[in-house]
């Protein structure tokens, strides 16, 4: 089987597409912005649409000019929301609830285990400390 590769704003487009439909969606994750609770094509999640997104809550969001990320919730103002992915030390983006595309309601690891995912409230407690923690897990993890 050939492999082919499509540009995420094209590929998340339709994937935005779809979720709007009412279809859940699986997507092969790709990045180390969500390190240690997200590997890199490695494991993969389940989104949906939902109506409603809250504090904790990992959602694939479109950031404009064909720019998507799928980061945590870590704070929400009115209809203004913050990310920031879980392996990130600093930087955050924002964007409105009307450009959440999905809410990761399943986290399928390479093992083919699911789980529900949690809010991520002890790994955000544990901000000041990341640091540590991301060096020692990509120092074994490499």
């Amino acid at each position: 089987m050939e492999k082919r590769t499509i540009p995420n704003d094209i590929l998340l487009g339709e994937v935005t597409t779809l979720l709007a439909e009412g279809q859940e969606v699986v997507l092969l994750t790709k990045g180390g912005s969500m390190m240690p609770f997200l590997r890199s094509e490695k494991d993969s999640v389940a989104l949906r649409k939902r109506d409603d997104v809250e504090v904790g809550d990992i959602v694939l969001a479109h950031l404009g000019e064909g720019r998507y990320v799928l980061h945590r919730i870590i704070s929400v103002d009115g209809d203004r929301l913050t990310l920031m992915g879980d392996g990130n030390l600093k930087g955050t983006e924002n964007c409105r609830k009307e450009d959440v595309s999905g809410t990761v309601v399943r986290i399928i690891k390479d093992s083919g285990r699911e789980f529900v995912p949690g809010k991520g409230r002890f790994w955000r407690f544990l901000k000041p400390v990341r640091r540590w923690i991301l060096g020692v897990y990509r120092r074994i993890y490499r």
